[in-house]
């Protein structure tokens, strides 16, 4: 746990640095793109190539299209039976499917499993997150969201081949085999160490709790499907099809992450009931201090 002590520490930081007048309110979004184009590249480049191939990678590579799968149709149902408006149901299309799995999720896993369990969360985020925000996440936004235009395949397929980590993914794949030069490992080692303390201190200097009374039935929701149902649903699922191990552990848990603040960022955007995204990402991500430790107990010790 001293880990997850420091993980909160981080975020705490971040939450304070935010009342300091010499810190802008773009010092969130500069962490942020630093953690995309240097950390979150640097950390897949050096664990990527420790994965050794098996028929169990598949699972962190499937799982998070079998949860966006059942948390998108949960949604659509509710949303026919409270008779939810357009604007509600394209916010929770977007946010209840898709977890915080890399700012949140990379942290949480390293902070719980180990450093040796992090290659399992970058697959589960780069081949399912992040390929679910960039196809179904664009298909939602241009459903739902104000003025967004169709998407096409050639605007996805650059969105996707254009992503920083994306690109050092297949370039790790691509040269696994190969062993880097001393310094070039030492460097990587330097800058994926700054993926933990940046990435939680952005996620806490960008946290708001805004909510309103109105929207609090679709909040509860929401939070129950993305922080409760959707890793429960990946239990029993991993139970009926006799899957077992780490990997599988650390699938379950990033199921259970909170919404993805990226996809909360485009839903305001994207005038998707903004309020209400802003609450999913900050009160998700409260509560998930607390849900995710359960998870954890549940997934090593109970599963």
């Amino acid at each position: 746990m001293q880990n997850f002590a420091i993980i909160v520490a981080f975020l705490l930081i971040g939450i304070a640095l935010r009342h300091f007048p010499d810190f802008s309110d773009d010092t969130g979004n500069v962490l942020n793109l630093f953690i995309i184009y240097i950390s979150l590249p640097a950390l897949i480049l050096l664990k990527i190539p420790e994965l050794v191939f098996s028929k169990d990678l598949l699972v962190p590579a499937l799982m998070p299209w079998v949860m966006l799968l059942l948390s998108c149709a949960l949604v659509l149902v509710l949303s026919r039976l409270l008779q939810w408006n357009r604007s509600t149901t394209g916010c929770l299309l977007l946010l209840v499917p898709l977890g915080n799995t890399s700012f949140l999720g990379i942290p949480m896993v390293k902070a719980f499993f180990g450093d040796h369990a992090v290659p399992y969360a970058l697959l589960y985020d780069q081949l399912g997150s992040f390929l679910a925000l960039a196809t179904y996440g664009s298909l939602i936004l241009a459903l739902y969201g104000a003025g967004e235009g169709r998407p096409t395949i050639k605007g996805v397929v650059k969105k996707v081949v254009s992503f920083p980590p994306f690109v050092a993914l297949i370039i790790a794949f691509v040269f696994k085999t190969a062993s880097y030069p001393p310094v070039a490992t030492i460097l990587f080692k330097m800058l994926a160490a700054t993926l933990v303390p940046l990435a939680m201190i952005a996620v806490g200097f960008q946290f708001r709790l805004q909510l309103r009374k109105e929207a609090l039935s679709q909040l509860s929701i929401g939070l129950s499907i993305k922080l409760i149902a959707a890793p429960l649903a990946a239990l029993l699922l991993s139970d009926f099809l006799g899957l077992d191990g780490e990997v599988v552990q650390v699938s379950i848990f990033e199921a259970g992450m909170p919404p993805m603040v990226s996809a909360g960022a485009l839903a305001i955007l994207a005038d998707l009931a903004p309020t209400l995204a802003a609450a999913l990402v900050g009160i998700g991500i409260i509560l998930s201090f607390v849900t995710l430790p359960l998870l954890y107990q549940l997934v090593t010790y109970g599963y």
